[in-house]
């Protein structure tokens, strides 16, 4: 007996209704792993862990053997709700009222594996659709938080047992207005940092006898914003550096404070690595105290180095399949934030497409139906058209 016709709807909602909040499997790889499975698909559910982290929960699956390799790149984990009595329905309810579909995670990003899945199962039950190909999927735990146990790990195990793909799509959210406004072929790195500037406590009435860790702070921090880092690149726009906090711990009104702390943060494009950008805003911080009765400690971390897919047989294929189902010719962007890709790009090339992002991360997240059902016909236009290709169709 055939099976029937997946619903890409019906998948979301089964989803969403999991409460996978981020690091908390919350029955959502149950529930794919149920689907993948019948249809062929070898199951790995692989769970790391650090020490000081909570236990991961992720599923690789893969359907053939074969070269070309093509997976599909996604997290169930999900941000928190926050005040759940805000919402319309309930955030967990996968509700469907006025032709949206209601729910934390309905667009970032179960509603794109649901559609990628629904798109999967109706070709891919046919092994022939492979032409000796295989397709995968990678679905992560914790892209919502320190994304240390997911995507990098899951990528790791897959190189030593010989599934290392050819090429990746990662569903996160890539449109701002509509379906095929856009795909992401890169991002931007990011950078944090920290300098804390320590002086001498005293009292205001009296500044000769102390050190006033805030007058340095404040150069460093004009130093930095000062800082024209460059004009932007091919595939990106200029790096920007917001300072985020200031902070002394000091409530009092007639104390000069001992330290005096900032934090910022850097999106940089492909100008920069970390490093360099990082030995940069070294230089640039001490240069503005000059020396004197301030001690300067700074701090930086990331794990999210700027990279780009450079425009080639993968980002035809996918715009192919947008223009072709949509209408639209989409926009090469490399905007938005850091997401897994960042971690896929060390294996094979990859780009980023799925639903449109208005609604991430609020309250009352939703997706039209319209969309989902739209963005099932791209994926399976996708697949179609890439496998079409490897075979020489």
């Amino acid at each position: 007996m055939p099976l029937p016709k997946p619903d890409p709807v019906a998948m979301t909602q089964a989803l969403v209704r999991c409460p996978s909040v981020t690091p908390v499997e919350g029955g959502a790889l149950d529930y794919l792993q149920s689907m993948l499975e019948p249809a062929g698909f070898a199951c790995h559910r692989l769970v790391f862990s650090d020490a000081g982290t909570a236990d991961v929960d992720n599923l690789f699956a893969r359907l053939g053997s074969g070269r070309p390799h093509l997976c599909f790149a996604g997290h169930a984990d999900v941000v928190p709700v926050g005040e759940a009595s805000l919402w319309t329905h309930p955030p967990f309810s996968g509700a469907v009222h006025g032709g949206f579909l209601h729910g934390r995670g309905a667009v970032d990003m179960k509603g794109s594996i649901a559609c990628f899945l629904a798109a999967a199962l109706d070709l891919l039950v046919d092994p022939a659709m492979l032409h000796q190909g295989s397709v995968s999927f990678l679905i992560t735990g914790d892209e919502e938080a320190a994304a240390v146990n997911g995507t990098v790990k899951v990528l790791q195990w897959m190189a030593a047992n010989g599934h290392t793909p050819d090429h990746c799509l990662v569903g996160e959210p890539s449109n701002s207005e509509a379906i095929g406004d856009a795909i992401k072929i890169g991002r931007r790195g990011s950078l944090n940092g920290r300098v804390a500037v320590t002086g001498k406590q005293g009292h205001a009435a009296y500044p000769q006898l102390a050190a006033n860790p805030l007058r340095g702070l404040v150069k460093i921090c004009d130093a930095w914003q000062q800082l024209v880092l460059d004009e932007g690149t091919a595939h990106f726009a200029p790096s920007n550096l917001e300072v985020v906090s200031v902070d002394t711990d000091n409530a009092a009104y007639n104390v000069i404070p001992a330290k005096a702390e900032a934090r910022i943060n850097v999106r940089f494009n492909d100008t920069f690595t970390a490093a360099s950008l990082e030995a940069l805003l070294r230089q640039t911080a001490e240069a503005a105290v000059g020396g004197g009765k301030l001690a300067l400690d700074m701090v930086f971390s990331g794990n999210a180095e700027a990279f780009v897919s450079t425009p080639g047989p993968l980002v035809e294929t996918l715009t192919g399949a947008v223009a072709e189902v949509t209408g639209r010719q989409p926009e090469l962007t490399t905007s938005g934030g850091t997401s897994d890709a960042r971690f896929v790009k060390d294996f094979c090339p990859v780009v980023e497409f799925g639903l449109v992002n208005r609604t991430i991360h609020a309250v009352d997240e939703r997706v039209p139906v319209s969309d989902l059902e739209l963005l099932t016909k791209v994926y399976r236009r996708f697949i179609e058209r890439y496998f079409a290709a490897a075979s020489g169709g």
